[in-house]
């Protein structure tokens, strides 16, 4: 059986090919369209998902879509009437809807079929059924709580349920227009980061202020309900009467600004692109973050006394808070956590798809296994083609020859592009598409935005470790395949490795696992054996545009920039010998 899953006509638009239980391949469409968060029909990245299983779209037996149109159909039409919300809005959702409907004889058409020669039968599965049955079905537990945590999807923000072998069950949900979603972004487009998936930035921005605004957001803002939920107060928020004016021309998602006049006033003037960063930004940006974490943990610890379970799961867009997700533990009463590795909205592919074949079909999940490796890759032969046809000079070598050489290119202030295996799957690179520097360069950070980066000064840049050496830096121990917690790193390794070290003393670690990335794995051990120290600075392979997808990707980001080397698999292309 061939389940093909799509998250279409939504912001990270992916695809997903499974056999049975086995996983194919997954994309998502922004790393062939080289357009961020890309939204719309993802047929690159189908047609890349049915390349990988060797089939045709012919031989597809079912299609899962995550969305719904119909979910929560009622409550659509009762907040349309009663809010009068602006008839674009209306019609633009409608549109998206009637899309969704259409959308297997459109497939057919793109990638070149009668829709007649299509057998696969279409099944539109819930937005945040298929959010939580990515994290489930793919997570080490046989039985686990479940929160799915993101703006808007289906009609519905917030969703908490359970996972018990091959079933989900919902136990409640919060309904638009009250999202965490919305408000973590709506305060993200006030601070001055007005683009499609900027929340990282005000994360990222957060330890450099004071939580001194928390008490007022509470009160004026956002409700925390005795039965472990919460309420938006609409009066701040231009959604709850206009709704949510989204669109992507070209591909590229744009949410129009969500803040009311009343914010205006209670917060005073937004941050205009260009505009400093006060003290006072960063006192809100340190306020909101502390109020998300709150209500994180005052949804999960309910839902831990409604459930008694010890495992949980959390997805959704918000599941990329990763300082949330690295306090989770510590302030409810779970044992365990997982957070898969595409916990946004891209996820809802390989989600749906899970929906489909365990909790409706009813068919047995496999053993644990961590892959997020899952996207396109090349051979040594195709690079080297690659690198003739463009006039470029290469050297090719052996692992042991070619990591020696890459380690001594960090230890004299090298920043290199690192590119291997299978692209992955979800927004952090993990060790096929990264830059590494040495971490241990209290300059690091300079470097990497004078050579290729660019970026705010106050995002942190990030820890790939040896999964052996964690208690060794880290207060807490656990395994991060995903790059999905933030931990605070042991006082004594401030100065050890400064350059992975926020400001407030945490990183957002990525553990590597010799069994699952080995080359990676490898590489670290390499640069530990010469300098003492089990970790590489990893940053994503890309500037400004989505992670690099292929050899050319990788290539021409080597040559705009100022990155001194570029390892392609076996092949190194050294700047110093150009």
């Amino acid at each position: 059986m061939y389940i093909l899953g799509i998250n279409a006509y939504h912001g990270d638009s992916s695809a997903c090919i499974y056999h049975n239980n086995n996983l194919i391949a997954a994309s998502e469409e922004e790393r062939f369209r080289r357009i961020k968060h890309w939204a719309g029909l993802p047929t690159e990245a189908i047609d890349f998902c049915l390349q990988e299983a060797g089939i045709s779209l012919k031989e597809v037996d079912y299609i899962t879509v995550s969305r719904n149109p119909w979910a929560k159909f009622e409550k659509k039409i009762f907040h349309t009437l009663k809010n009068r919300v602006s008839v674009k809005a209306v019609l633009n959702r409608g549109a998206n809807s009637l899309k969704i409907n259409k959308i297997k004889d459109e497939i057919a058409e793109k990638l070149g079929y009668q829709p007649e020669e299509i057998k696969a039968e279409l099944k539109l599965i819930e937005h945040h059924r298929s959010h939580m049955a990515s994290a489930f079905h793919i997570s080490p537990f046989e039985e686990a709580a479940i929160l799915s945590i993101d703006g808007m999807g289906d009609f519905t923000s917030t969703m908490r349920g359970t996972g018990k072998g091959i079933k989900l069950k919902v136990i409640d949900s919060v309904s638009y227009p009250h999202s965490l979603g919305i408000l973590y972004t709506t305060f993200t487009q006030y601070l001055g980061f007005p683009h499609y998936g900027d929340e990282y930035k005000m994360m990222g921005l957060s330890p450099y202020g004071q939580p001194n605004m928390v008490d007022q957001i509470k009160n004026e803002i956002i409700h925390f309900k005795k039965n472990g939920l919460f309420e938006l107060n609409g009066r701040y928020f231009r959604h709850f009467k206009e709704g949510v004016n989204m669109s992507w021309e070209g591909g590229a998602p744009f949410v129009d600004s969500i803040f009311s006049n009343l914010f205006i006033e209670k917060f005073g003037p937004a941050r205009q692109k260009g505009e400093p960063l006060t003290q006072y930004h960063k006192d809100l940006a340190a306020s909101v973050q502390q109020v998300t974490e709150e209500l994180i943990f005052h949804m999960a610890e309910d839902l831990y006394q409604k459930t008694g379970l010890v495992n949980i799961c959390v997805t959704g867009g918000v599941a990329q808070n990763s300082v949330a997700n690295g306090k989770l533990i510590q302030n409810t009463s779970f044992k365990r956590l997982f957070v898969p590795p595409a916990g946004h909205d891209a996820g809802t592919a390989t989600g749906s798809a899970l929906y489909l074949y365990h909790h409706e079909l009813g068919k047995p999940r496999g053993d644990f296994k961590v892959e997020p490796y899952t996207g396109i890759s090349f051979q040594n032969e195709e690079i080297e083609n690659i690198l003739q046809k463009r006039e470029i000079g290469f050297d090719k070598m052996e692992d042991e020859a070619l990591m020696d050489k890459v380690v001594d290119q960090l230890l004299d202030a090298g920043v290199v592009g690192w590119y291997q295996g299978k692209a992955e799957f979800g927004p952090r690179a993990l060790g096929n598409r990264s830059i590494i520097v040495d971490p241990r360069r209290e300059d690091a950070k300079a470097l990497l935005n004078e050579k290729i980066k660019k970026r705010e000064s106050f995002r942190p840049f990030a820890p790939s470790i040896l999964k052996e050496y964690v208690s060794e830096y880290f207060e807490q121990v656990d395994d991060v395949p995903f790059m999905e917690k933030v931990f605070d790193i042991k006082s004594e390794k401030y100065t050890v490795i400064p350059a992975v070290t926020h400001v407030n003393g945490t990183g957002r670690l990525q553990t590597v696992d010799k069994k699952v990335n080995p080359r990676y794995h490898r590489l670290i051990e390499k640069f530990y054996e010469k300098t003492g120290v089990p970790i590489l600075l990893n940053t994503s392979f890309n500037e400004n545009e989505p992670i690099v997808n292929t050899p050319e990707h990788a290539l021409e980001c080597f040559l705009r920039t100022k990155m001194d080397m570029l390892v392609l698999e076996n092949i190194i292309v050294d700047r110093s010998k150009k």
